[in-house]
């Protein structure tokens, strides 16, 4: 009996092990894909979605509208005004996401194209924002943590990107440095949609 006892205990510890041997990637994944339902609408409760970052309650709808303008599909454009960004789908349409912009004496305007893409970016502030803000740490690794959030696309030789957040509150505002942010759940559908190379176009 005592043998049998002993078997069974061993054969448990020996799948709890296995179930928790797992690789950061593909746990990772697991996360992205229960939290923000890989690109799609998270289906967490408004008050999580404001509190972990994952847009569950943002007041700026992902939506498919006319936009007719006559850039390619494929294109992002950026209305730091509107504080908008759409990814033309078709001619005369794109999909809508709402952004937060630059603050005052931070904006710009331009032509750009996206020379990187990273999940789960990590963050080293340049020198000019370490001198506005000592207080920030010299390097960040990527997570929940990050204000770069779970993805990032970087704009030409610059240090602007278009990257998700873990202040979704700011969506819809102009706070930032320069960068575009939004929400993780919109950062990442957008992700998925364009590639290295992508025409990016910033107005105000």
């Amino acid at each position: 009996m005592l043998s049998r006892l002993k078997s069974a205990f061993i054969l448990s510890v020996g799948l709890l092990a296995a179930g928790l041997t797992v690789t950061t990637a593909s746990a990772q994944q697991r996360y992205d894909e229960r939290v923000y339902g890989g690109g799609r609408q998270s289906d967490l409760p408004s008050f999580f979605g404001a509190m972990f970052g994952t847009g569950g309650g943002r007041a700026i709808p992902r939506q498919t509208v006319s936009y007719p303008v006559s850039h390619a599909p494929g294109t992002i454009v950026i209305s730091t005004s509107e504080r908008r960004l759409y990814l033309m789908v078709a001619p005369g349409q794109a999909i809508r996401y709402g952004v937060g912009v630059g603050r005052q004496g931070f904006q710009w305007a331009g032509t750009k194209a996206i020379t990187r893409k990273a999940e789960w970016p990590s963050w080293t502030p340049p020198a000019q924002m370490l001198r506005r803000r000592p207080d920030l740490p010299r390097f960040m690794k990527g997570g929940q943590d990050n204000p770069l959030g779970a993805r990032a696309m970087y704009l030409g030789s610059s240090l602007y990107r278009i990257h998700g957040s873990n202040e979704p509150e700011t969506i819809g505002t102009a706070v930032s440095s320069g960068c575009i942010r939004m929400t993780n759940d919109d950062v990442i559908d957008l992700y998925n949609r364009v590639r290295v190379g992508t025409r990016v176009i910033v107005t105000r």
